[in-house]
C-alpha cells in the first residue's frame, strides 16, 4: 500500500502519536492543512485550528486520527459544543449556520444516548482517534464557493468536528480509506456515505434491507467493492440516481459480467437506463451566429392600456441583443414575473401597491424580533450572521456597494433577511447575495428588487437546496451535451479525473456571476431570463466555454488540480458575446442533428415523452414519431 504524506514541516506530535515509533504501528496516510473550525465568538479566541489528518495502523487496526499543530500563542475555544438533555437525543446547541456555508443547511445534530462511551479517543482538547471499524458514516461537502469539508460519525452516533481541507486532499483521503472500508452512498442523501467492511455479503445484505435493488443486482455490489471511489465520485450523479432507482426501468434485466471484467470499460448495460452517447453522433458544422442590437424601445410595444402586445417578440429581441440600460428597470420586472405580460398600467399600479404592503409586513416580522428572542432562534441567528458576512463582501468594487455605511449594503442586507421570512424553509444560502446585487443595482428600489429576486429564485431555487440533486442533474446534463458536442474533450477530462465537470459547479450555481464583469452579467442574465431557445441555455453556455479551452487541455499534461486552477483563472477573461454565439451555435448544431440521442433532446427541450394516455391510445404516435417530430421542430425565430 502506497503512502501519501504532506510535504510541509511535521509538528512535534502529542504523546499519543509517539506510539507510531512502535514497530507494530504504521503511518499509512497523512495530510496537513486540515482545519477544525470552532464556534468561538469572542475576539480573543481563534475559530480555526490547523492540523494533520492521518490513517494509522496500530497493531493491525486502522484508525482515523486528527491532531492540531502546536502553537504556544494559540488560545483555542474551551468547548466545541455544549450538551442539552432533550427527548430523543442530545442536540448541538451551538450550531451556527452562519459560520460555514455548507454546514449552514444542517439544522440539528442528534446523538445516540444508548452508548455512553463512544469509541472516539479524544486525546487532547480537539484531537481525536477513531478506529475505522467504528466509523459509521461520513458527510462530504457539496461543491460550493468555499472549501471542502468532511464530517465523520461513529457507530454510536457521535459526530466528530467538521474537518476543513484548506489545501485539498479529500480525494486522496477517500482513496486511502477505500483500502479498509466501503463507502456506500445513502439512498436519501447524495452527500452522505455509509461505511461498510470489505465484506460483499454485508454490503449486499444492507442493500437488501433498504430494498434498493431488484434481484440480480450483485454485479453493482461487486463493482462497488472493486473500486468504490471511482464508482461513487467518478460518476456521482449517475450512481446516486442509480441508488434511487431513477435511471433504470423496473422491468429491465441486469446483465452481469464476470469477475475478470470488473476493471474493463463499462458498457451501456453497466449504467442502467443511462443512454450511452458515443462518438457516432454525427453533427453538422457549427452554424455562424450573429448577435443583434439591444432592445432600445418600449412604448411602441404596448397597447393603449399598457399591455405588452407581443411578449414573444420582446423575448426574442432581448435574447438576440439584450436591453439598453435605460429600459432594464421596466423590462426586467416582466422577465422576472413581477408584472404579468398582459397587465395594464392600472393593474400594475395595484400590483405594486399590494406587493409593497406584503414586503413590509414580512420585513417587520424579522425587524421586530428582540435580541432575547433571537438568542433562542439559532436558525434565524445563523441566517443573519451569514447574510451580514456575505453582504460585506458582495460586489464591493461597484460604487453602489462600495465604502463603509453604504446604504446599498443596508438594502442588500434587508432584502435578504426579508427573503428568509418569505421562504424560511430555504432561508439564506451563500451565493444568494450574488443574485440580488445586480437586481438592486438596476431597480434602485428595495421592494422591486425583492420581488425580482423571488422571480429569479423560482428559476434557480433548486440550486440551493441541501440535497444538491438539481446541481448533480445539471452537471450530468452538461456531460451529456459535451459527449455529443466534443467527446474527445470530455474523454480527456475524464482521463484526468475531471469527467464529473465539478469545476463548473460555481458557473451553474449562480449563473456565471463570478466569471464575467458586473456589466456583462446584466446583459447575460436578461438573455437567460428569456428561456430561449431552451431553459437549459446556461448549460450550452458552459459547454461553449469548455470548448473554447480545448486547445489548452488536449495534448497537455494538466492533472485535476491544474485543470481546476485554469478554469478558476478564466474569471474576467471571457468575452461574453463570443460565449453567447458559441452557445447558440451549439444549440442549432444539436437541433439539426437527425439522430440526436433522446437524452440530449431532453436537455435542450426538443423531446417531450408521450404521456401514459398517449401510449395506450390507438391514435397515439410511436416513440420514433415523437422523436422525429421533436427533431423537426422549427428553430426559434429571431428578428
Amino acid at each position: 500500500m502506497s503512502e501519501s504524506r504532506s510535504s510541509g514541516k511535521r509538528p512535534d506530535f502529542p504523546s499519543w502519536n509517539s506510539e507510531l515509533d512502535n514497530c507494530s504501528n504504521r503511518l499509512v496516510f497523512e495530510k496537513e492543512g486540515v482545519y477544525l473550525h470552532t464556534n468561538a465568538k469572542r475576539s480573543n479566541q481563534d475559530t480555526t485550528i490547523p492540523g494533520f489528518i492521518r490513517i494509522v495502523e496500530r497493531g493491525g487496526e486502522p484508525a482515523l486520527e486528527w491532531s492540531a499543530l502546536e502553537d504556544e500563542g494559540r488560545n483555542t475555544a474551551a468547548v466545541f459544543y455544549t450538551k442539552k438533555d432533550g427527548e430523543g437525543g442530545v442536540e448541538d446547541t451551538n450550531f451556527d449556520p452562519g459560520y460555514e456555508p455548507d454546514w449552514a443547511v444542517i439544522s440539528t445534530v442528534k446523538r445516540d444516548r444508548v452508548r455512553e462511551h463512544p469509541p472516539v479517543k479524544e486525546t487532547s482538547q480537539w484531537s481525536f482517534s477513531l478506529p475505522l471499524s467504528e466509523l459509521y458514516s461520513l458527510r462530504r461537502s457539496r461543491f460550493s464557493l468555499g472549501r471542502n469539508f468532511l464530517v465523520f460519525t461513529s457507530r454510536g452516533g457521535h459526530p466528530l468536528p467538521p474537518l476543513h481541507f484548506h489545501r485539498g486532499g479529500t480525494r486522496e483521503l477517500l482513496r486511502a480509506l477505500q483500502h479498509y472500508i466501503i463507502l456506500a452512498p445513502s439512498p436519501v442523501d447524495g452527500r452522505l456515505f455509509l461505511a461498510y467492511p470489505h465484506d460483499s455479503g454485508a454490503l449486499s445484505q444492507s442493500f437488501d434491507e433498504l430494498h434498493l435493488f431488484d434481484d440480480g443486482s450483485s454485479d453493482l455490489v461487486s463493482r462497488f467493492i472493486q473500486d468504490p471511489y471511482a464508482t461513487t465520485f467518478g460518476g456521482f450523479s449517475k450512481v446516486t440516481n442509480f441508488f434511487r432507482g431513477a435511471l433504470r426501468p423496473p422491468d429491465s434485466p441486469f446483465h452481469s459480467r464476470g469477475p475478470q471484467d470488473h476493471h474493463g470499460p463499462p458498457s451501456a448495460d453497466d449504467e442502467p437506463g443511462f443512454e450511452l452517447i458515443t462518438c457516432g453522433v454525427e453533427l453538422g458544422p457549427k452554424p455562424d451566429v450573429t448577435r443583434g442590437q439591444p432592445l432600445d424601445k418600449w412604448e411602441e410595444f404596448l397597447d393603449p392600456e399598457g399591455r405588452v402586445k407581443d411578449p414573444q417578440q420582446i423575448k426574442e429581441l432581448v435574447f438576440r441583443g439584450g436591453i439598453t440600460p435605460s429600459l432594464r428597470k421596466d423590462v426586467w420586472k416582466f422577465l422576472l414575473g413581477f408584472y404579468p405580460w398582459n397587465s395594464t398600467v392600472k393593474e400594475r399600479e395595484d400590483i405594486l401597491r399590494m406587493k409593497t404592503d406584503e414586503y413590509f409586513r414580512m420585513k417587520v416580522q424579522w425587524k421586530s424580533v428582540s435580541e432575547e428572542q433571537e438568542m433562542r432562534n439559532s436558525l434565524l441567528r445563523g441566517y443573519r450572521s451569514l447574510i451580514e458576512r456575505d453582504v460585506s463582501r458582495t460586489d464591493r468594487h461597484n460604487t453602489f456597494f462600495s465604502g463603509n455605511d453604504n446604504p446599498g449594503l443596508a438594502l442588500l442586507n434587508d432584502v435578504l433577511m426579508t427573503y428568509c421570512m418569505f421562504n424560511f424553509d430555504l432561508g439564506y444560502v451563500q451565493g444568494m447575495s450574488d443574485l440580488l446585487a445586480p437586481l438592486l443595482f438596476v431597480t434602485q428600489n428595495e421592494v422591486e428588487s425583492f420581488w425580482c429576486l423571488t422571480g429569479f429564485m423560482e428559476m434557480v431555487h433548486q440550486n440551493f437546496e441541501e440535497s444538491q440533486e438539481a446541481m448533480k442533474q445539471q452537471l450530468l446534463q452538461l456531460s451529456l451535451l459535451m459527449k455529443a458536442l466534443d467527446p474527445e474533450l470530455l474523454d480527456y477530462l475524464d482521463s484526468q479525473d475531471s469527467g464529473s465537470l465539478c469545476f463548473c459547479f460555481r458557473w451553474l450555481l449562480i449563473w456565471f456571476k463570478r466569471e464575467f464583469s458586473f456589466e456583462d452579467i446584466l446583459s447575460l442574465w436578461e438573455v437567460l431570463w428569456t428561456r430561449l431557445p431552451c431553459e437549459n441555455f446556461h448549460l450550452l453556455m458552459a459547454a461553449s466555454i469548455l470548448e473554447s479551452q480545448r486547445g489548452e487541455f488536449i495534448g497537455s499534461d494538466h492533472d485535476f488540480n491544474t485543470i481546476l486552477k485554469h478554469i478558476n483563472e478564466l474569471t474576467m477573461k471571457l468575452d461574453l458575446q463570443t460565449v453567447l454565439r458559441g452557445a447558440e451555435a451549439n444549440y442549432l448544431q444539436l437541433a439539426c442533428c437527425k439522430e440526436l440521442p433522446v437524452k440530449v433532446q431532453e436537455v435542450i427541450g426538443l423531446y417531450v415523452p408521450p404521456s401514459p394516455d398517449d401510449e395506450t391510445s390507438p391514435e397515439s404516435e410511436s416513440h420514433e414519431m415523437h422523436t422525429a417530430a421533436a427533431a423537426a421542430r422549427p428553430r426559434p425565430t429571431y428578428p
